[in-house]
């Protein structure tokens, strides 16, 4: 028996794709063959399994489950949760390797999986691998045994563990999103008042789409802190792993201003750690790190990416601007947004009291959201490429950690392509909006020469 993916649904750091287009119980099947396979030839028998709240998370799990059964490992099944539910009991039961059933923050439509062998994420060519596995039907054969775990008592428990973080009043918008039971459990924890969005689950996603770095789906949360005046409010993504804020005043605290946030307790009890962000992000918060005593690091874009550069630097903590946050300080080293909203809370106390007060002590910088400019799987890449050759003949000043980040006199700007979409994203920052004109020009000039539509302008 062999199998054939759909080749856009093996991404760079997990699987996903349209259900009943690029994927289907026939690939979560597959998927189960081959992780199995892995896990037992890495000398493991034991694999736990979790899901979000999408309508066809169900049909998936009982497939991948049957998969990874018939491929000779023992299935510890968690249910339904928030992908870092999976990393914890990935981190805390007797098991080799998880996988969590999830469309993360795409489109309803959407789903995919996340995966982790050994305690170390399963990415890239591991990925690629469970297609040429398929493709051969090289798989190993056994009959294992299925059990039931209840974790999430005990991952609400250990989100707690150590609470020192003084009592706030603090909005919630889990946006109908599979973190939404853990975060009605916690908000009965932690001191203070509570006001919790959207925490039944749901996965056609009535209220707003689960992305809080897309500006527009904090409204609600927004219209929360304002009308009980709150002293902040946290919002999460489909599946848990990422995490937006917003201080006492409506205004959005971004991925890199969080990290600056987090970074300063951090750092106190670590002084000269290496703190890790994603090409993505301000550069206010690489000087701030530097400030605080801490070694800033630009990595590139991706769960995965991070994850390992962090074991490789010995980091206490990272970040990217898309609101993922991982805590290996007093953590297990996986982006968890309920943990990362723990500490946003215990740094906030540490910190003086107020998220709004952190925020006016913020730089101030001209700067757009991520931009997307659609193109296709093979093209995005050459873009890039084309881009780079442009700039080296021109002698800018440029980082090419991930795609083309170049420094000008004004800011910066950046592109890259996408690893999970077929798009091109690019993002610029000046300290001023003529400076920000005038590095969005840079950035149409390179598209337009490499054949691609322009934005006329932006910024927030």
């Amino acid at each position: 028996m062999t199998h054939r993916f759909d080749p856009t649904s093996l991404r760079e750091y997990d699987i996903r794709g349209i259900v009943g287009k690029a994927l289907g119980p026939a690939d979560a099947h597959a998927i189960g063959r081959g992780f199995a396979t892995r896990v037992r030839r890495a000398g493991g028998t034991r694999v736990a399994v979790g899901y979000d709240g999408r309508t066809h998370s169900p049909l998936l799990e009982t497939a991948l489950v049957e998969g990874l059964t018939k491929g000779g490992v023992d299935v510890v099944r968690i249910g339904l949760g928030p992908t870092p539910m999976l990393y914890y009991a990935e981190a805390t039961l007797e098991v080799d390797g998880g996988i969590q059933i999830t469309g993360s923050h795409n489109p309803a439509e959407y789903n995919g999986f996340k995966m982790v062998l050994q305690h170390k994420p399963f990415f890239g060519d591991d990925i690629q691998d469970l297609g040429r596995l398929a493709e051969k039907g090289d798989w190993e054969e056994g009959a294992g045994t299925v059990s039931n775990v209840e974790i999430m008592d005990d991952y609400v428990n250990r989100l707690m563990a150590g609470y020192a973080g003084g009592a706030f009043r603090i909005g919630w918008d889990a946006g109908n999103g599979a973190a939404g039971p853990v975060i009605a459990k916690l908000v009965k924890l932690l001191p203070g008042e509570h006001h919790t969005l959207y925490t039944e689950v749901d996965g056609t996603f009535p209220n707003h789409h689960p992305d809080p770095t897309e500006e527009k789906n904090l409204a609600d949360l927004k219209a929360l802190v304002a009308e009980k005046q709150l002293d902040f409010g946290v919002a999460f993504d489909g599946d848990g792993d990422r995490i937006g804020a917003i201080d006492g005043k409506g205004r959005v605290v971004w991925g890199d201003q969080l990290l600056a946030i987090l970074a300063e307790p951090v750092l106190r009890e670590q002084p000269g750690a290496t703190i890790i962000a994603d090409v993505k992000a301000s550069q206010a918060l690489y000087d701030r790190v530097a400030e605080l005593g801490g070694k800033p690091l630009m990595w590139k874009t991706g769960h995965s990416l991070i994850k390992t550069k962090m074991k490789e630097t010995d980091s206490p903590l990272a970040g990217e601007m898309s609101g993922h946050i991982f805590f290996a300080h007093d953590y297990y080293g996986f982006d968890d947004a309920q943990y990362a909203a723990v500490r946003l809370i215990r740094a906030v106390r540490l910190l003086g009291g107020s998220l709004t007060a952190l925020k006016d002590a913020m730089p101030a910088m001209v700067n757009t959201p991520e931009l997307r400019f659609q193109s296709s799987e093979e093209r995005k890449f050459e873009v890039v490429e084309e881009v780079l050759e442009r700039l080296a003949a021109d002698g800018a000043d440029v980082d090419k950690t991930d795609g083309a980040r170049v420094n000008t006199a004004d800011g910066w700007w950046l592109l890259r392509a996408s690893n999970t979409q077929d798009v091109l994203v690019a993002r610029a920052e000046a300290k001023d909006q003529a400076g920000l004109d005038r590095l969005m020009a840079q950035i149409n000039d390179q598209l337009a020469r490499s054949g691609i539509e322009p934005v006329l302008s932006a910024g927030h």
